[in-house]
């Protein structure tokens, strides 16, 4: 993978488990997530017990001045597992079920998935996100996994929610990598895309609650374009309620 060398000699990474001491300052970096994408509950109930309960799969990059710039979170789960083998169509959520579902009941694990890569905003633009893929790759070739995968969120899919997401994935520049930037970082990582999971995350609230986390209206039925949203927001003010269903797409990195 080709990453500017200044972010090389810039930063330095590590994980969690070889710095323990680091877990705030890591899950405490400010990041550009918009305010409802954290409001997904199968997120909030898992995604902080990685940083704890895995730590070996969370690495960080800190700069020379010692500030947390990025970091990546990845989990171990047994795809191959009995009622499983394919990846799921609940993607980002249901991985992560599975993950801690598996922890929890000792089951050997054969599949890294990626979680997120997130690049503080002021360091952006620097390769940085290049750098933390191929971060979680590599840890998770040393841990002895042959791959890895990733319920991607396109970076540029929010220019256009109405596309649907199987021809979004699959568009193409005259170079043949993905049109979209952060699919086309995984691309040039070795990644193949394997399929849309077309509900990978789920955020539902009243009325109320869409409006402080966007403020937008939020008063009239249908569908509502939502900055950083990759879809439209359904919106069903009979029934004082709003429901984001963003799709996302798997793919697969072999090691």
């Amino acid at each position: 993978m080709d990453v500017p060398m200044d972010v090389l000699t810039d930063v330095k990474v590590a994980s969690l488990a070889e710095r323990p001491e680091m877990v705030e300052r890591v899950l405490e970096m400010p990041d550009s997530w918009p305010e409802f994408i954290t409001q997904d509950p199968v997120g909030n109930a898992h995604y902080p017990r990685i940083a704890h309960e895995l730590p070996q799969y969370v690495q960080f990059a800190e700069d020379a001045h010692g500030e947390i710039v990025a970091h990546a979170h990845s989990v171990p789960f047994a795809l191959h597992a009995e009622g499983r083998g394919a990846l799921p169509a609940r993607g980002w959520d249901e991985v992560l079920v599975w993950a801690f579902s598996d922890l929890r009941r000792g089951a050997v694990p054969d599949t890294v998935s990626a979680i997120s890569v997130v690049v503080a905003p002021h360091a952006q633009g620097r390769g940085l996100s290049a750098l933390m893929l191929s971060a979680m790759r590599d840890n998770a070739r040393a841990l002895g996994f042959r791959e890895v995968v990733a319920p991607v969120r396109p970076s540029a899919k929010h220019l256009e929610p109405r596309t649907p997401m199987a021809a979004y994935a699959h568009r193409l520049r005259p170079d043949g990598l993905p049109h979209d930037p952060w699919l086309r970082v995984h691309a040039r990582a070795g990644a193949v895309v394997d399929s849309v999971a077309p509900a990978s995350m789920t955020v539902a609230g009243s009325l109320e609650q869409w409006r402080a986390w966007t403020g937008l209206p939020f008063d009239s039925a249908g569908d509502v374009e939502v900055p950083g949203a990759l879809v439209p927001v359904r919106c069903e003010p009979d029934h004082d309620r709003a429901v984001y269903v963003e799709p996302n797409v798997w793919m697969r990195h072999a090691l």
